[in-house]
């Protein structure tokens, strides 16, 4: 009998909130605009879509569409979804630290 595999959801494992800061943090290190709005999307199905998707003031099926691997959310739409979520982004030096101006 041949195995059955499931795909992985990753956020079905995203069940606590240092686990989400962790994981939304490995994502902006990368560096993928896509993969960081895959990771949002990742969180916003963890905490509930139909809920975060009321909370930024769009609807359930564009944040789907915005926030999946194929969508190109414009940056207004990544800084609602945050805030709906209770997550901000923040600013540090890259190593090594630039050269003051």
């Amino acid at each position: 009998m041949p195995d059955r595999l499931k795909v992985w959801d990753a956020s079905e494992h995203l069940d606590g909130e240092d686990v989400i800061f962790a994981y939304m943090n490995a994502a902006m290190e990368d560096g993928d605009p896509a993969l960081f709005a895959a990771a949002l999307g990742d969180v916003a199905r963890a905490r509930g879509m139909t809920e975060i998707a009321r909370k930024a003031g769009v609807s359930r099926e564009s944040l789907y569409r915005a926030l999946s691997n194929e969508g190109n959310p414009e940056f207004a739409t990544i800084l609602k979804v945050m805030n709906a979520m209770g997550l901000r982004m923040s600013v540090a030096p890259v190593e090594p630290a630039l050269p003051p101006i």
